[in-house]
């Protein structure tokens, strides 16, 4: 760029001056600003909330192979770096048998995340979801 486009104080000249605001219009506007934050919230407003984030789910309540596969492993690694084990154990030593207890009982502390196309996505707590039966089969269920 030319110069010419600088002023002395190196700033553009096309650039408006800031307005100046006096000390009384500057605490009255954070004074407005708090006010919306500081309303207390009812506790029936939030149970209701909860209820329709539930209702308003798009995708299916069942876990899907790939997802237990990437939870299992991920887990077993956990396990295997001396993460607490969340389930009693009974001579288990193997992480990856260790983890598919963990499962078994819902004691993983994972949320998936699934992403929508619309760019959105929805959290799913591990115990939220349903392992199929042929699943729990291969991770000891009944």
């Amino acid at each position: 760029m030319a110069d010419e486009d600088y002023g002395m104080d190196m700033e553009y000249e096309d650039e408006p001056p800031e307005p100046e605001v006096e000390e009384g219009e500057e605490e009255e506007n954070d004074n407005n600003q708090n006010e919306d934050v500081n309303e207390p919230l009812v506790e029936g407003e939030e149970k209701e909330e909860g209820e329709q984030k539930e209702r308003m789910r798009k995708t299916s309540k069942y876990m899907t192979k790939y997802e237990r596969a990437r939870i299992l492993g991920t887990r077993a690694l956990q396990i295997s770096m001396n993460a607490p084990v969340m389930v009693e154990l009974q001579g288990e030593t193997d992480p990856l048998e260790i983890a598919m207890k963990e499962l078994r009982e819902r004691k993983i502390p994972f949320t998936i995340r699934r992403y929508l196309p619309d760019g959105s996505y929805e959290d799913w707590g591990v115990d939220e979801l349903i392992v199929e039966d042929s699943w729990r089969r291969q991770v000891g269920g009944h």
